[in-house]
């Protein structure tokens, strides 16, 4: 048995933490974690899924499995390189108050004996209402942490900066401004790579130069191609003409868009992604993925072939594509020559309309890969789909941070924002956060208001 010391904290895991990250297990260091029994229960109930709950759940009895050959779980088993233990607690203690048949009821009790027991107990869980419940009990409660930003100071991908006019003057004039100038020396923190300064006249506001941070030169550059058309779409905004710059740039292997509805995240993704592979030729094939995650109550299972099912959860994409391949020179939406064009791309396989259920063990070369409603993604499984990406893909993960219909995920615990976070670091990804909607008037005012 694993003899507790004094300055031991316990750590009481309820099944969500561990359905969000199977590693959970593992990142209190030399503590005490404990695994009430109804979490093993729970998790037998989710291993036969075929999706990536269903993978963590065996993720998790795997590790177990394993600890299990080093020691009896019920008293405490070492992990490799701390000297902390992971305990599986068998017993149960009904808590005045709480219904003892509710399996939550029966987990939370496990980690208020503890702190009847006077231990120092901290329950983690990423059910909401469970961690009222136990708080309300007096108990130490926290979500899993481990793998959170703080979502009220998340990396924009760009900063604004009050500059004399002669300094964007010279900006264009030089190309350039060194990261040693005077104007950029003091940044604190410094640029990231790929960040964006907008520079704007101290004497009048209208006067704006607009460069990118490039590691590769040690300075930020102008944008060359603000005012160009992307397959017919012109950048409404600064933020959108970053964006686009971004998507264009080869360079830039991974790009990352969040905002709110309406802002274009997904459109320009689809513009740029269809300027690259059919005018410009530089990948193979236009690849967009969705998680399946319904918003609101489910409609239940759909008939049909595979692709049938998909149209359903593709919808949106459609939409983008086929007002993309509309000639707006026009008033008429010309919907049956449009859905023409865009059958014709789907069929020769030049475009490509994925769930991201099948995503995993594929190898994904020479494409352009655009993973919309991102913000529903855990971190693991982001990392499971980028590490996908094969040699000359680009992808573009585009989602609203506000719109989660994921129940264990929020603003600052989705996959997005913390890849974001996380890669803002890397000359290979870049960023930005649009935040002024163009959808129309009316979608701009309930974004604001509501």
């Amino acid at each position: 048995m694993v003899n507790a010391k004094a300055a031991v904290k316990y750590f009481v895991l309820d099944t969500s933490a561990l359905l969000h990250n199977p590693n959970a297990l593992f990142s209190f260091a030399d503590n005490e974690v404990v695994i009430p029994f109804d979490v093993l229960e729970e998790l037998d109930k989710f291993k036969k899924d075929t999706n990536d709950v269903g993978r963590n759940s065996r993720m998790v009895i795997r590790h177990l499995d394993q600890l299990r050959e080093r020691g009896h779980l019920a008293q405490g088993v070492k992990w490799n390189g701390h000297n902390g233990c992971i305990r599986v607690a068998m017993e149960q203690h009904p808590v005045p108050g709480l219904n003892s048949a509710v399996p939550d009821n029966r987990i939370i009790a496990v980690a208020y004996h503890l702190k009847e027991q006077g231990k120092p107990v901290t329950f983690i869980s990423k059910d909401i209402n469970a961690r009222i419940k136990s708080d309300a009990l007096g108990i130490n409660t926290a979500d899993f942490e481990s793998q959170k930003v703080d979502s009220e100071t998340l990396y924009a991908g760009y900063r604004e900066l009050k500059v004399p006019g002669a300094v964007i003057d010279r900006l264009y004039a030089e190309k350039k401004i060194s990261l040693q100038d005077p104007v950029l020396a003091k940044l604190d923190p410094p640029l990231f790579a790929n960040e964006f300064v907008l520079f704007r006249n101290t004497a009048d506001e209208h006067q704006t130069g607009l460069a990118r941070y490039v590691s590769s030169f040690q300075a930020v550059l102008p944008l060359m191609r603000a005012k160009k058309a992307c397959f017919g779409i012109l950048q409404r905004n600064v933020q959108q003409t970053m964006a686009l710059d971004l998507l264009l740039d080869d360079d830039v292997q991974m790009v990352t868009l969040m905002g709110t509805a309406g802002t274009g995240k997904t459109l320009l993704a689809l513009a740029a992604g269809m300027t690259k592979c059919f005018n410009e030729q530089r990948y193979e094939r236009l690849l967009v993925a969705r998680p399946i995650m319904p918003m609101g109550r489910d409609i239940g299972f759909l008939p049909g072939t595979k692709d049938e099912k998909l149209a359903a959860w593709m919808q949106p994409i459609f939409d983008n594509l086929e007002f993309l391949l509309q000639d707006r020179r026009v008033h008429s939406a010309e919907s049956a020559n449009v859905e023409a064009k865009l059958k014709a791309l789907i069929e020769s396989g030049k475009v490509v309309l994925e769930a991201l259920t099948y995503i995993r063990g594929r190898s994904i070369p020479h494409q352009f890969m655009i993973v919309d409603e991102a913000q529903n993604l855990t971190p693991h499984e982001i990392k499971t789909i980028i590490s996908r990406v094969g040699e000359g893909t680009k992808i573009v993960l585009t989602g609203d941070a506000e719109q989660i219909d994921n129940p264990y995920l929020d603003a600052s615990s989705n996959g997005l924002s913390f890849t974001i976070e996380k890669l803002k670091h890397s000359e290979l990804v870049g960023h930005v956060t649009l935040d002024r909607p163009e959808r129309s008037n009316l979608a701009s005012l309930i974004v604001k208001e509501l």
